[in-house]
């Protein structure tokens, strides 16, 4: 069931423990930080379907840390001193290019600070029982971020239940004023009844990837709600992707085979020293590995 590589959890609908695989560890998990970050901000300034919100007026300090990120090929949005966002676009450029500028205003007009609204972070953290998470800034491009699979599908659940959340990261692009069109880094929207969530990806992170998908199992409608961390790859984030497409196929009792195959996303890696599928020798049935229940362009993070 699990990844081959890195952590993983999940949980779905009608279950009350979070499943999660082997290798669970404190580790940096890259821009799925800023669903903590989205989920902060709408619980203290709700939106409802339709709704903008209000404005925010960008300033000459956030184009002088715009300019200073992109220095660093952070993952950006262009901006401009004196440019608007209301809160929908700042959300949409947060969750869907992964722009860590925007992450960076939201919590000053959130909290005052960032650090201030780095210390809320962890304090939700604490009360959402996620003991082994630690954020440092708010959109993960700091390696000292860290968590679990487990701790982040905790977040993750929260954050989909906001209706303007969860329909903003089903989107697959959006319209800002200065940037213009911005893409979903989540190609994997539309495809095999995946809703959201977030990707991240950074050299200490690997790929990551939080994710909504929707199934039918047995029948019932079923949310499938996960995450999976530390995926390796050239490209990070595709790795993700398939690491979680391919969980959550197995999860659903599909084979590999049965899930359709996303043009340009490679395939998932194997174990080390396992021979692709068709040169394997057949093997006798191994035992099932042991499950952990636990009570409920380049991104650079």
């Amino acid at each position: 069931m699990w990844p081959a590589y890195g952590q993983a959890a999940f949980i779905r609908t009608g279950q009350s423990e979070i499943q999660a695989g082997p290798n669970q560890h404190a580790a940096p998990i890259a821009s799925v930080a800023k669903v903590m970050t989205a989920y902060l901000v709408l619980r203290d300034h709700p939106l409802r379907l339709g709704q903008d919100g209000p404005t925010i007026t960008l300033t000459d300090a956030d184009a002088a840390d715009t300019d200073r990120r992109r220095g660093h090929e952070e993952s950006v949005v262009a901006i401009a001193a004196g440019e608007q966002l209301t809160e929908r676009q700042a959300l949409q450029a947060l969750l869907l290019p992964s722009a860590n500028n925007i992450a960076a205003v939201l919590a000053r007009w959130d909290a005052g600070s960032v650090d201030r609204f780095v210390g809320r972070m962890n304090a939700t953290a604490r009360a959402l029982g996620m003991t082994h998470t630690r954020y440092t800034d708010p959109s993960g491009y700091d390696d000292a971020t860290v968590s679990t699979a487990a701790d982040q599908v905790r977040v993750v659940m929260r954050a989909m239940r906001l209706p303007v959340l969860a329909s903003i990261v089903a989107t697959p692009s959006a319209i800002l004023p200065v940037a213009g069109i911005v893409h979903n880094t989540n190609t994997l929207l539309g495809h095999n009844g995946f809703v959201g969530v977030k990707t991240g990806s950074l050299d200490a992170a690997g790929g990551c990837f939080a994710f909504g998908a929707i199934r039918w199992i047995g029948g019932k409608r079923t949310t499938i709600t996960g995450v999976v961390l530390g995926q390796p790859g050239h490209d990070q984030i595709a790795a993700a992707l398939v690491a979680a497409d391919a969980m959550v196929a197995r999860i659903t009792g599909h084979t590999q085979h049965q899930v359709r195959a996303l043009p340009g996303l490679p395939q998932p890696p194997l174990a080390p020293g396992t021979a692709a599928r068709s040169h394997r020798p057949r093997l006798p049935a191994r035992r099932r590995t042991r499950v952990n229940v636990i009570s409920t362009p380049r991104e650079k993070a």
